[in-house]
């Protein structure tokens, strides 16, 4: 069995293994990564990329729409969803090539295939052992199927990107981003949408203004959302799948069903019981705020972590460890607070910093004052059609500084990353109010609250 001697090995060529690799290998680190699958991980295969593609083909079904309401005599055939498939997967396939030929520019070597731990700093793939004194596992999550009757029935949102064909009709089981993104897309591009909800609402952890108006929009959009719901089994039958819910309710004639409900760290095949790495209870592999495991020289970052599952994190997370390991900077690591965050909902909504019930929480009810605001932008002064905008500021204390900004509308998704720098550095109310505004456009709203 032939042996090889890293600096680093990278255990999953995603987002993170591959920015951690590549800064690493920048430090003159010999650096490796193994990947089982297709390079770029979750985001870019089967994530982040091929959504925001469909948002963008969601989107321009509404600009359509609104079309003729300013003055243009269009008419809008049928949507081809395998088109857009088709233009989608090579638009994927071209990044793949991109991050092969990113890793091989930065003197990165590529190894394909499963890696399993033999030893703390020994890993073994494709009959050949590799050792490193530093080991990153950066292997990601799997979407989850619940244990009930029929389950294997339906999709996760990684079947969701191989359909070939548009469902005529969609049953969306969760309430995350997830969720809320796909019920968006189909129920823009044509699909008869429901979405069940376990609970009373969707996005939990998001400002409850965000919740309300989003749900409120899905509604108003024809989205049929079931709250308080629970499925009891899923069976085929000849006019579709049968969605068997509790207390006896049924939806039937399904096309395609897809469940939405959470994710598990891709930890089984790495043989870490061979290392003594410390999971936490849901299975996430367990970190300090440096990356590091429970023994010396494996390291973890990304969704195989109980931290946020953000692609941007994972990257960041990955660069600070290389740095601190190979660039001579003993202290950079990433810190977790005021991370901004997108939803591309229908409308989108863009987030940093604390909701309005954690800041009171954590500050008492009359530290905070909250500044809000709800219209309607000027794109929709011409269409008939109607979407809110509602934008809120989470201050604290005296000096009013900001600890929460929280964006639902049209567009948000490209402003909040410029307010997010500022609630990072600091800013007060007074900074966003001395600031002038850029008229007219939605993002003026937030420099000029009162």
């Amino acid at each position: 069995m032939s042996s090889s001697d890293y600096d680093f090995i990278v255990i999953g060529g995603g987002s993170g293994g591959l920015a951690a690799a590549k800064r690493a290998s920048g430090h003159g680190a010999k650096a490796v990564v193994i990947e089982r699958d297709r390079l770029g991980g979750t985001c870019v295969n089967r994530g982040c990329v091929p959504k925001k593609i469909m948002f963008n083909a969601a989107s321009i079904a509404d600009a359509l729409h609104d079309a003729r309401d300013y003055g243009f005599d269009i008419t809008a055939h049928a949507f081809n969803w395998p088109t857009l498939k088709r233009a989608r997967d090579a638009a994927i396939r071209r990044l793949n090539d991109i991050y092969r030929r990113g890793l091989l520019a930065e003197g990165v070597a590529e190894i394909s295939g499963a890696a399993r731990f033999i030893d703390p700093h020994t890993v073994e793939v494709g009959g050949a052992r590799l050792r490193a004194d530093h080991v990153l596992i950066a292997t990601g999550a799997r979407r989850v199927v619940p244990p009930i009757p029929g389950a294997e029935l339906g999709i996760t949102s990684d079947g969701f990107f191989e359909l070939e064909t548009q469902p005529r009709s969609a049953v969306i089981v969760g309430s995350g981003y997830v969720a809320v993104e796909l019920a968006g897309v189909l129920n823009r591009l044509g699909t008869d949408v429901t979405l069940l909800l376990r609970g009373e609402t969707l996005l939990a952890r998001f400002d409850a203004s965000l919740r309300d108006v989003l749900l409120e929009e899905m509604q108003k959009d024809g989205i049929n959302v079931m709250t308080s719901t629970r499925v009891a089994g899923i069976e085929r039958e000849a006019s579709g799948l049968t969605v068997n819910l509790e207390h006896g309710q049924r939806l039937a004639g399904v096309e395609t069903l897809i469940w939405a409900v959470g994710r598990r760290a891709n930890t089984t095949d790495l043989g870490l019981e061979r290392t003594g790495v410390a999971l936490d209870r849901d299975g996430f592999v367990d970190t300090d705020e440096f990356q590091s495991t429970s023994v010396r020289g494996i390291y973890a970052i990304g969704d195989v972590t109980a931290r946020l599952a953000l692609t941007p994190v994972a990257i960041a997370a990955g660069r600070r460890l290389a740095d601190r390991l190979f660039g001579g900077q003993p202290q950079a690591r990433l810190d977790y607070t005021n991370v901004p965050t997108v939803i591309f909902s229908h409308p989108p909504i863009g987030t940093v910093g604390l909701t309005e019930q954690e800041a009171r929480s954590l500050y008492g009810v009359d530290e905070v004052k909250v500044y809000q605001t709800r219209f309607t932008s000027m794109y929709y002064a011409i269409p008939a059609r109607r979407q809110p905008t509602l934008m809120k500021l989470v201050t604290v204390g005296e000096r009013e500084k900001i600890v929460g900004c929280h964006l639902i509308g049209r567009g948000v998704d490209e402003i909040v990353q410029g307010f997010a720098v500022a609630l990072k550095m600091g800013a007060t109310k007074a900074d966003l109010d001395n600031t002038v505004a850029i008229h007219p456009t939605s993002a003026e709203e937030l420099v000029t609250m009162r």
